[in-house]
């Protein structure tokens, strides 16, 4: 079993903390997203992997060799956005006839991956969601079995969303039908979808059941990702800041504070992640994610997203302000 990890996409939707770093590596709940997906999957047991890399792309490779050198890791790249289907294809030597799991680099879940790898069916990872429009979407039949698969359809006929987990056994087949789909530019929305790909595996008789995760964060936008990361922090993902360089602060837990951080003045948390080697001063920050080297100053922050290396001086205000008086900085 290889797991298949496509991380090459630019995330528009963050910018513009993606102009100089990947949306995987982006930290939450104290590691970037990658990590957390990386880190179940080797608990699950899988040691080979294939990274499908292109937009700084040279940061991802460096972040995994660094970070984990007791795995396999094979690196393959993509220079143009031709869709998911595409990424795959562009990995079918790493591949080869391995069965593999895809998991989206942008995708963290909540699962039992044990019971999805030892699963004797190739299985999709679904979720149901309230609007499905903006995700490839699965529709079943009564005992679970996919009989049609659509991406960001205009009028969904299912509320199943596809988060970014397959399980696929018949890598042979699949290759196939991205090949074909290349071949014939068969795309939706302009790309070699993978989901086009998987319908035309079911469309010759492959059989997927679906897999229900108990939660799914598509952490795609800031406010996914300070979600994600408020969950994750409550779920006992806190560091013991207590070792950590604080003078003169209060901490409202869960907080994750990484080494190295400079606190003094503040009002830390609750729900609030710091990168290694930050340096706080003067300042409240809660519901929010502070990139590692970040300098802050007399900053007020809530549910705020700041980058590495960012560094933000606020203003100081001297007021006489009298009885019932009331003043809101928006």
């Amino acid at each position: 079993m290889k797991a298949v990890i496509p991380v090459a996409g630019i995330g528009t939707r963050l910018r513009p903390h993606t102009h100089t770093q990947p949306k995987s590596l982006i930290p939450v709940a104290g590691k970037p997203i990658l990590a957390h997906i990386v880190d179940q999957l080797v608990e699950a047991g899988i040691n080979e992997f294939i990274f499908i890399i292109g937009y700084l792309g040279d940061k991802i490779e460096e972040y995994i060799v660094n970070n984990y050198p007791n795995i396999n890791a094979e690196f393959v790249i993509q220079t143009t956005g031709k869709g998911t289907g595409h990424a795959i294809w562009l990995a079918k030597d790493a591949i080869a006839n391995n069965e593999i799991l895809i998991v989206f680099g942008d995708t963290i879940c909540e699962l039992n991956w044990q019971e999805l790898l030892n699963s004797e069916q190739s299985i999709l990872g679904v979720k149901k969601v309230e609007d499905p429009r903006q995700f490839g979407v699965a529709e079943t039949d009564t005992n679970g079995i996919i009989t049609r698969l659509v991406e960001k359809p205009a009028i969904p006929k299912s509320n199943l969303a596809l988060v970014g987990i397959y399980k696929i056994k018949e890598t042979k087949e699949l290759m196939e039908c991205i090949h074909h789909n290349i071949q014939n530019n068969i795309k939706t929305h302009n790309e070699f979808h993978l989901t086009d790909a998987l319908m035309c595996m079911v469309a010759k008789g492959n059989v997927f059941k679906t897999y229900n995760v108990n939660l799914w964060f598509d952490c795609g936008k800031k406010e996914i990702l300070l979600q994600t990361n408020e969950l994750l922090l409550k779920r006992g993902l806190n560091q013991d800041y207590r070792e950590s360089n604080l003078h003169n602060s209060i901490i409202i837990e869960p907080v994750f504070i990484g080494k190295n951080c400079k606190i003094s003045n503040s009002i830390i948390g609750p729900n609030v992640s710091i990168g290694e080697n930050a340096s706080i001063d003067y300042s409240i920050i809660k519901e929010s994610i502070i990139g590692p080297f970040a300098e802050l100053k007399n900053a007020v922050l809530n549910q705020s997203l700041i980058g590495n290396d960012a560094s933000l001086h606020g203003t100081v205000h001297s007021m006489n302000l009298g009885d019932s008086a009331e003043i809101n900085f928006n």
